[in-house]
């Protein structure tokens, strides 16, 4: 998820340096605005040391990543001291992710290119799991959770999301028509569904909660706005951001943004935990 919005914010353009200054209003930036979003919603607890909610992460853990993206979430756990492992089907996000973990204490980096059918990873490896927004894209969900589930320690705690079908429902009628297509999301997955898949793969439920109203409302403007992920600069946009910011700022605007997620959602998380070996 964090991943898809730094691509989508990249290169947004200051305010002109020509204008006086006092005419000049301080631009919001969304990347920025978008992560504090995220960590509302309990993603990135530096006190805590959680990845997400009642997802912890020591330097004790062995950590893999299946789809990276350009590795937010690693690097998190990279800062954690903990081993890391990625995995990705785009070699260039799997070298910019190494690159990118290369100034964190992880106590080791194990990199692989690959479509996951299987994993090249030993039974048993890690004790975390991470995977985000990558199950809506692939030919065989349950063939991909069972190569999650192999690969992990018995006790492992998994971290999985999906886009909310709230959001993708919203955008059938206003998205490109690529964005419903492969290699992008093949299918919307209803929260009984991702349920269903998470434990019909053998894992335990631990908690299931959905955040991203912000996003979903920037990605709907987005698509009228009819500009490019690398430049993603219009008035639609940057209005949005900069009530969205004042939305936050508001007394209430924790409550709002609470009840706004719970409507209309980017995403869906599911933490779930690999069962202990019996004894």
């Amino acid at each position: 998820m964090l991943s898809l919005l730094k691509k989508l914010t990249a290169g947004t353009p200051a305010p002109a340096a020509a204008q006086p200054v006092a005419a000049v209003a301080e631009k919001t930036d969304p990347y920025m605005l978008g992560l504090h979003d995220a960590m509302l919603s309990g993603w990135f607890n530096q006190e805590t040391g959680e990845l997400f909610k009642d997802f912890p992460v020591t330097a004790d853990d062995t950590l893999l990543d299946v789809g990276c993206g350009d590795g937010g979430n690693v690097h998190f756990c990279g800062m954690r001291g903990a081993k890391i492992i990625i995995a990705d089907i785009d070699g260039a996000k799997v070298e910019a992710t190494r690159q990118r973990l290369s100034d964190t204490p992880a106590r080791g980096i194990e990199c692989h290119v690959t479509d996951c059918n299987p994993l090249p990873i030993a039974d048993g490896t890690a004790t975390r799991v991470v995977s985000t927004e990558v199950i809506e894209h692939v030919d065989d969900p349950a063939q991909f959770l069972a190569e999650l589930v192999r690969v992990g320690k018995p006790g492992a705690l998994y971290l999985l999301s999906v886009p909310h079908p709230s959001s993708e429902d919203l955008q059938k009628d206003i998205a490109a028509a690529e964005y419903f297509q492969k290699p992008n999301h093949i299918r919307i997955i209803s929260e009984d569904q991702f349920k269903a898949m998470v434990s019909e793969a053998g894992l335990e439920i631990i908690s299931h909660s959905q955040y991203g109203f912000y996003w979903s409302m920037w990605m709907l403007l987005f698509w009228e706005a009819k500009v490019d992920f690398s430049n993603p600069d219009h008035p639609l946009l940057n209005h949005w951001a900069d009530t969205w910011q004042a939305v936050l700022d508001s007394p209430r605007g924790a409550q709002i943004k609470q009840a706004l997620d719970a409507v209309v959602a980017k995403s869906q998380v599911i933490i779930a935990r690999k069962p202990a070996a019996p004894l």
